[in-house]
């Protein structure tokens, strides 16, 4: 290499003017763009791939001085060192320190404007909030590699192939945005194409979902039971997900100023819900003494968590709930036992009642033009009767005579 080093004259950098590369041997190269501006690059071959580095304008540096800046780069590869790498992980070390979950802030904020409503919103928060941020969002965006990547979509891929596939599609998104802040440097580790399509198999190839496993509802009372017993915020919320028949993320996320404990309401915002609707759930008396058990003392603002996470301000996750549960058994299928429990009892609910109380859409647009109200107070003795079960008391049966002594 020596032999073809030194190939340019040290006035070919003010006389070459015609645009393209003028090789001055060693992997050193003078540039001269179509605008007529002028710099040094250097170019070498690493693992059968071909790099370039920019080392600066021609009037920020001689040719002598691009010259050294050359030998040293010479010296990296010599060494076994890739200068790319060194260069972009140089410019990493020396970038703001960004977290995954605040890019995620970020990212929907500049662009839930683009969105078409606030569901879209709404999915995007919660797919976060449920399978992302618990495992890499206090991580540096700079810091995320295939493998944190795969320890948020493995779990999922086969369970929830649709689910896993959108969310590895966001967190894509969201690196890409990082990148382009310049907070971090290289390939995208959530890259489908020519990346995870090596490690995991296409979601349309995945075992179709199956419904989520729910517990029996006769033994609903026994695990209630138990879960009583349990210390912690994560028995807590799975406890009151369970009497209200609220949906996990709804559950999790709900905060004081959705919640009148005079009224013996919580009022899930529409933001939250699944249907964008807002949903009234009249709570029993076992729901309310499990909130005023949570309840801090003093002020508490209207968006201060019920069921806050280990970390301030975070979200209990998914995940929390689901370690409390005994295997086959997953947290919203609590909503099917509710719903084959509703179907089966003595009351004989009528089925507009019990799909109100799982806030799910009647029928066909017919049907829902009629349903004008909530049924708040038929659903109201539902949820008490509900919360009897899950306290292992049995009902009143209807029509029973009592004989009283004269």
């Amino acid at each position: 290499m020596a032999r073809q080093m030194g190939k340019l004259a040290s006035n070919a950098v003010s006389k070459t003017t015609e645009p393209g590369r003028y090789a001055d041997g060693g992997g050193l190269y003078l540039v001269v763009s179509h605008g007529g501006a002028k710099g040094w690059a250097f170019r070498y071959m690493r693992a059968g791939k071909a790099h370039e580095l920019g080392l600066g304008a021609t009037h920020a540096f001689t040719l002598a001085e691009a010259r050294e800046r050359a030998r040293k780069l010479r010296q990296q590869l010599a060494d076994g060192m890739d200068p790319l790498a060194q260069r972009q992980a140089a410019k990493a070390a020396a970038a703001p320190q960004v977290t995954f979950a605040q890019v995620a802030e970020m990212y929907i904020a500049a662009h839930a404007g683009t969105w078409k409503n606030a569901a879209h919103r709404r999915q995007w928060s919660q797919t976060l909030d449920d399978y992302v941020l618990p495992v890499i969002g206090g991580k540096g965006v700079a810091e995320i590699d295939t493998g944190a990547v795969t320890r948020v979509i493995e779990p999922l891929w086969q369970a929830k192939p649709e689910t896993a596939s959108r969310t590895r599609g966001r967190i894509e998104m969201l690196l890409d945005y990082a990148s382009a802040r310049g907070w971090r440097q290289g390939d995208n580790p959530a890259r489908w194409r020519g990346h995870l399509e090596n490690l995991l198999p296409a979601p349309h190839k995945v075992a179709p979902v199956q419904h989520h496993a729910a517990m029996r509802w006769q033994d609903v009372p026994a695990f209630m039971a138990g879960l009583r017993t349990r210390q912690g915020t994560a028995a807590k919320a799975l406890a009151f997900l369970i009497l209200t028949a609220a949906r996990s993320a709804e559950a999790r996320g709900a905060t004081w100023g959705e919640v009148d404990l005079g009224a013996e309401v919580w009022t899930v915002r529409a933001s939250r819900m699944k249907g964008a609707q807002e949903h009234r759930v009249p709570l029993s008396g076992p729901a309310l003494a499990l909130l005023r058990d949570m309840r801090p003392e003093g002020v508490v603002g209207e968006d201060a968590l019920v069921f806050p996470g280990a970390k301030r301000g975070n979200v209990l996750s998914d995940v929390a709930l689901a370690k409390l549960l005994p295997p086959g058994v997953t947290v919203h299928g609590f909503r099917s036992s509710f719903r084959t429990w509703a179907g089966e009892a003595e009351a004989g609910y009528a089925r507009e009642v019990v799909e109100m109380a799982l806030a799910h859409k009647l029928g066909d647009a017919v049907e829902q033009a009629y349903a004008r109200g909530d049924l708040f107070q038929r659903r109201k003795r539902l949820m008490a009767e509900w919360a009897n079960t899950c306290a292992g008391v049995a009902p009143a049966v209807a029509g029973e005579v009592v004989p009283l002594r004269a």
